[in-house]
């Protein structure tokens, strides 16, 4: 299947961006790395009048440590996170999480901004930024804004950004002295889409919990944080009592759907053994982190 004709215009700006958006006659989408729009796009559906290419604004590139946070540039490429030093020293937590991603073409063309603003289910890196409690840069036809990624998801495929606003960049909080963070999903394939998916960052003083971030994907229509985990958590001594009982508050947490691959029940016992397997690898990691790179 071919996509249905539509106009193309390439920008340099964002402003350039919020213009074309303006001028825009009927329905339209931007296009950043091209994953997830341009097989839309040929499936028919999306059939949008324009397309306009943020691919080359400079604005939205680049990984840089300001005023004790990292900023990502939202074009900034899955692959990115392998290799620069930037992530691997301050935001440790996203370099885990890459390799789970699809495959290495895809890593290298897909941002992740353009993962973040789709929201897909099971995708990684919106369970990421809920674990790092990352603030989201957006421009749009009102001026620029930041939102935090907790409440940014609102259901599959949806998020709160509004008509023609475009994500610039992540705000991530830099990586602590004794922060700890960890990465793991299950799947039947590497490459596939996870079976359940968990994300986890915390602040530890020796074995005990000072405080702690727990995101899942695929355990329901979006990322979701484990808060009555956390709460069972936080402020005791990680023990194999302490991370049973984390398990068993997922019930309370998550609220997994059934579909051609698993059910409801099972993806809820997967989600259970995957926090069990992540929360053990911090009792006897080293403080800068945990998981599996």
């Amino acid at each position: 299947m071919k996509a249905r004709a539509f106009d193309y215009v390439r920008v340099s700006t964002i402003d350039d961006a919020l213009a074309a958006c303006a001028r825009a006659s009927g329905d339209f989408c931007y296009l950043a790395g091209g994953q997830s729009v341009v097989p839309s796009l040929s499936l028919r559906l999306q059939a949008p009048q324009l397309v306009i290419d943020i691919s080359r604004i400079k604005e939205m590139r680049g990984i840089a440590l300001i005023d004790g946070a990292l900023r990502i540039g939202a074009l900034t490429r899955h692959a990115e996170m392998l290799i620069s030093p930037e992530i691997a020293r301050h935001a440790p937590l996203l370099r885990l999480a890459a390799p789970h991603i699809a495959h290495p073409a895809i890593r290298n063309k897909g941002t992740i901004g353009g993962s973040i603003a789709l929201a897909d289910p099971a995708a990684e890196f919106p369970a990421v930024v809920l674990a790092l409690d990352a603030e989201l840069e957006i421009a749009g036809p009102d001026g620029r804004r930041r939102a935090k990624a907790d409440g940014f998801f609102k259901g599959i495929y949806e998020t709160g950004l509004e008509p023609g606003e475009i994500l610039t960049a992540i705000i991530v909080p830099q990586f602590g002295e004794n922060d700890r963070c960890a990465f793991d999903e299950l799947a039947r394939r590497h490459g596939d889409y996870a079976l359940v998916g968990c994300a986890i960052q915390g602040r530890f003083a020796g074995n005990d919990v000072e405080a702690i971030r727990i995101a899942f994907l695929s355990a329901g229509p979006t990322q979701k944080r484990a808060r009555n985990a956390e709460v069972v958590i936080t402020g005791h001594r990680l023990s194999p009592k302490t991370i049973a009982d984390a398990q068993s508050a997922l019930e309370l947490d998550l609220d997994p759907t059934e579909d051609e691959q698993t059910t409801a029940t099972m993806r809820l016992h997967l989600a259970r053994v995957l926090l069990g397997r992540v929360l053990g690898q911090f009792s006897c990691d080293s403080p800068r982190g945990g998981g599996r790179a």
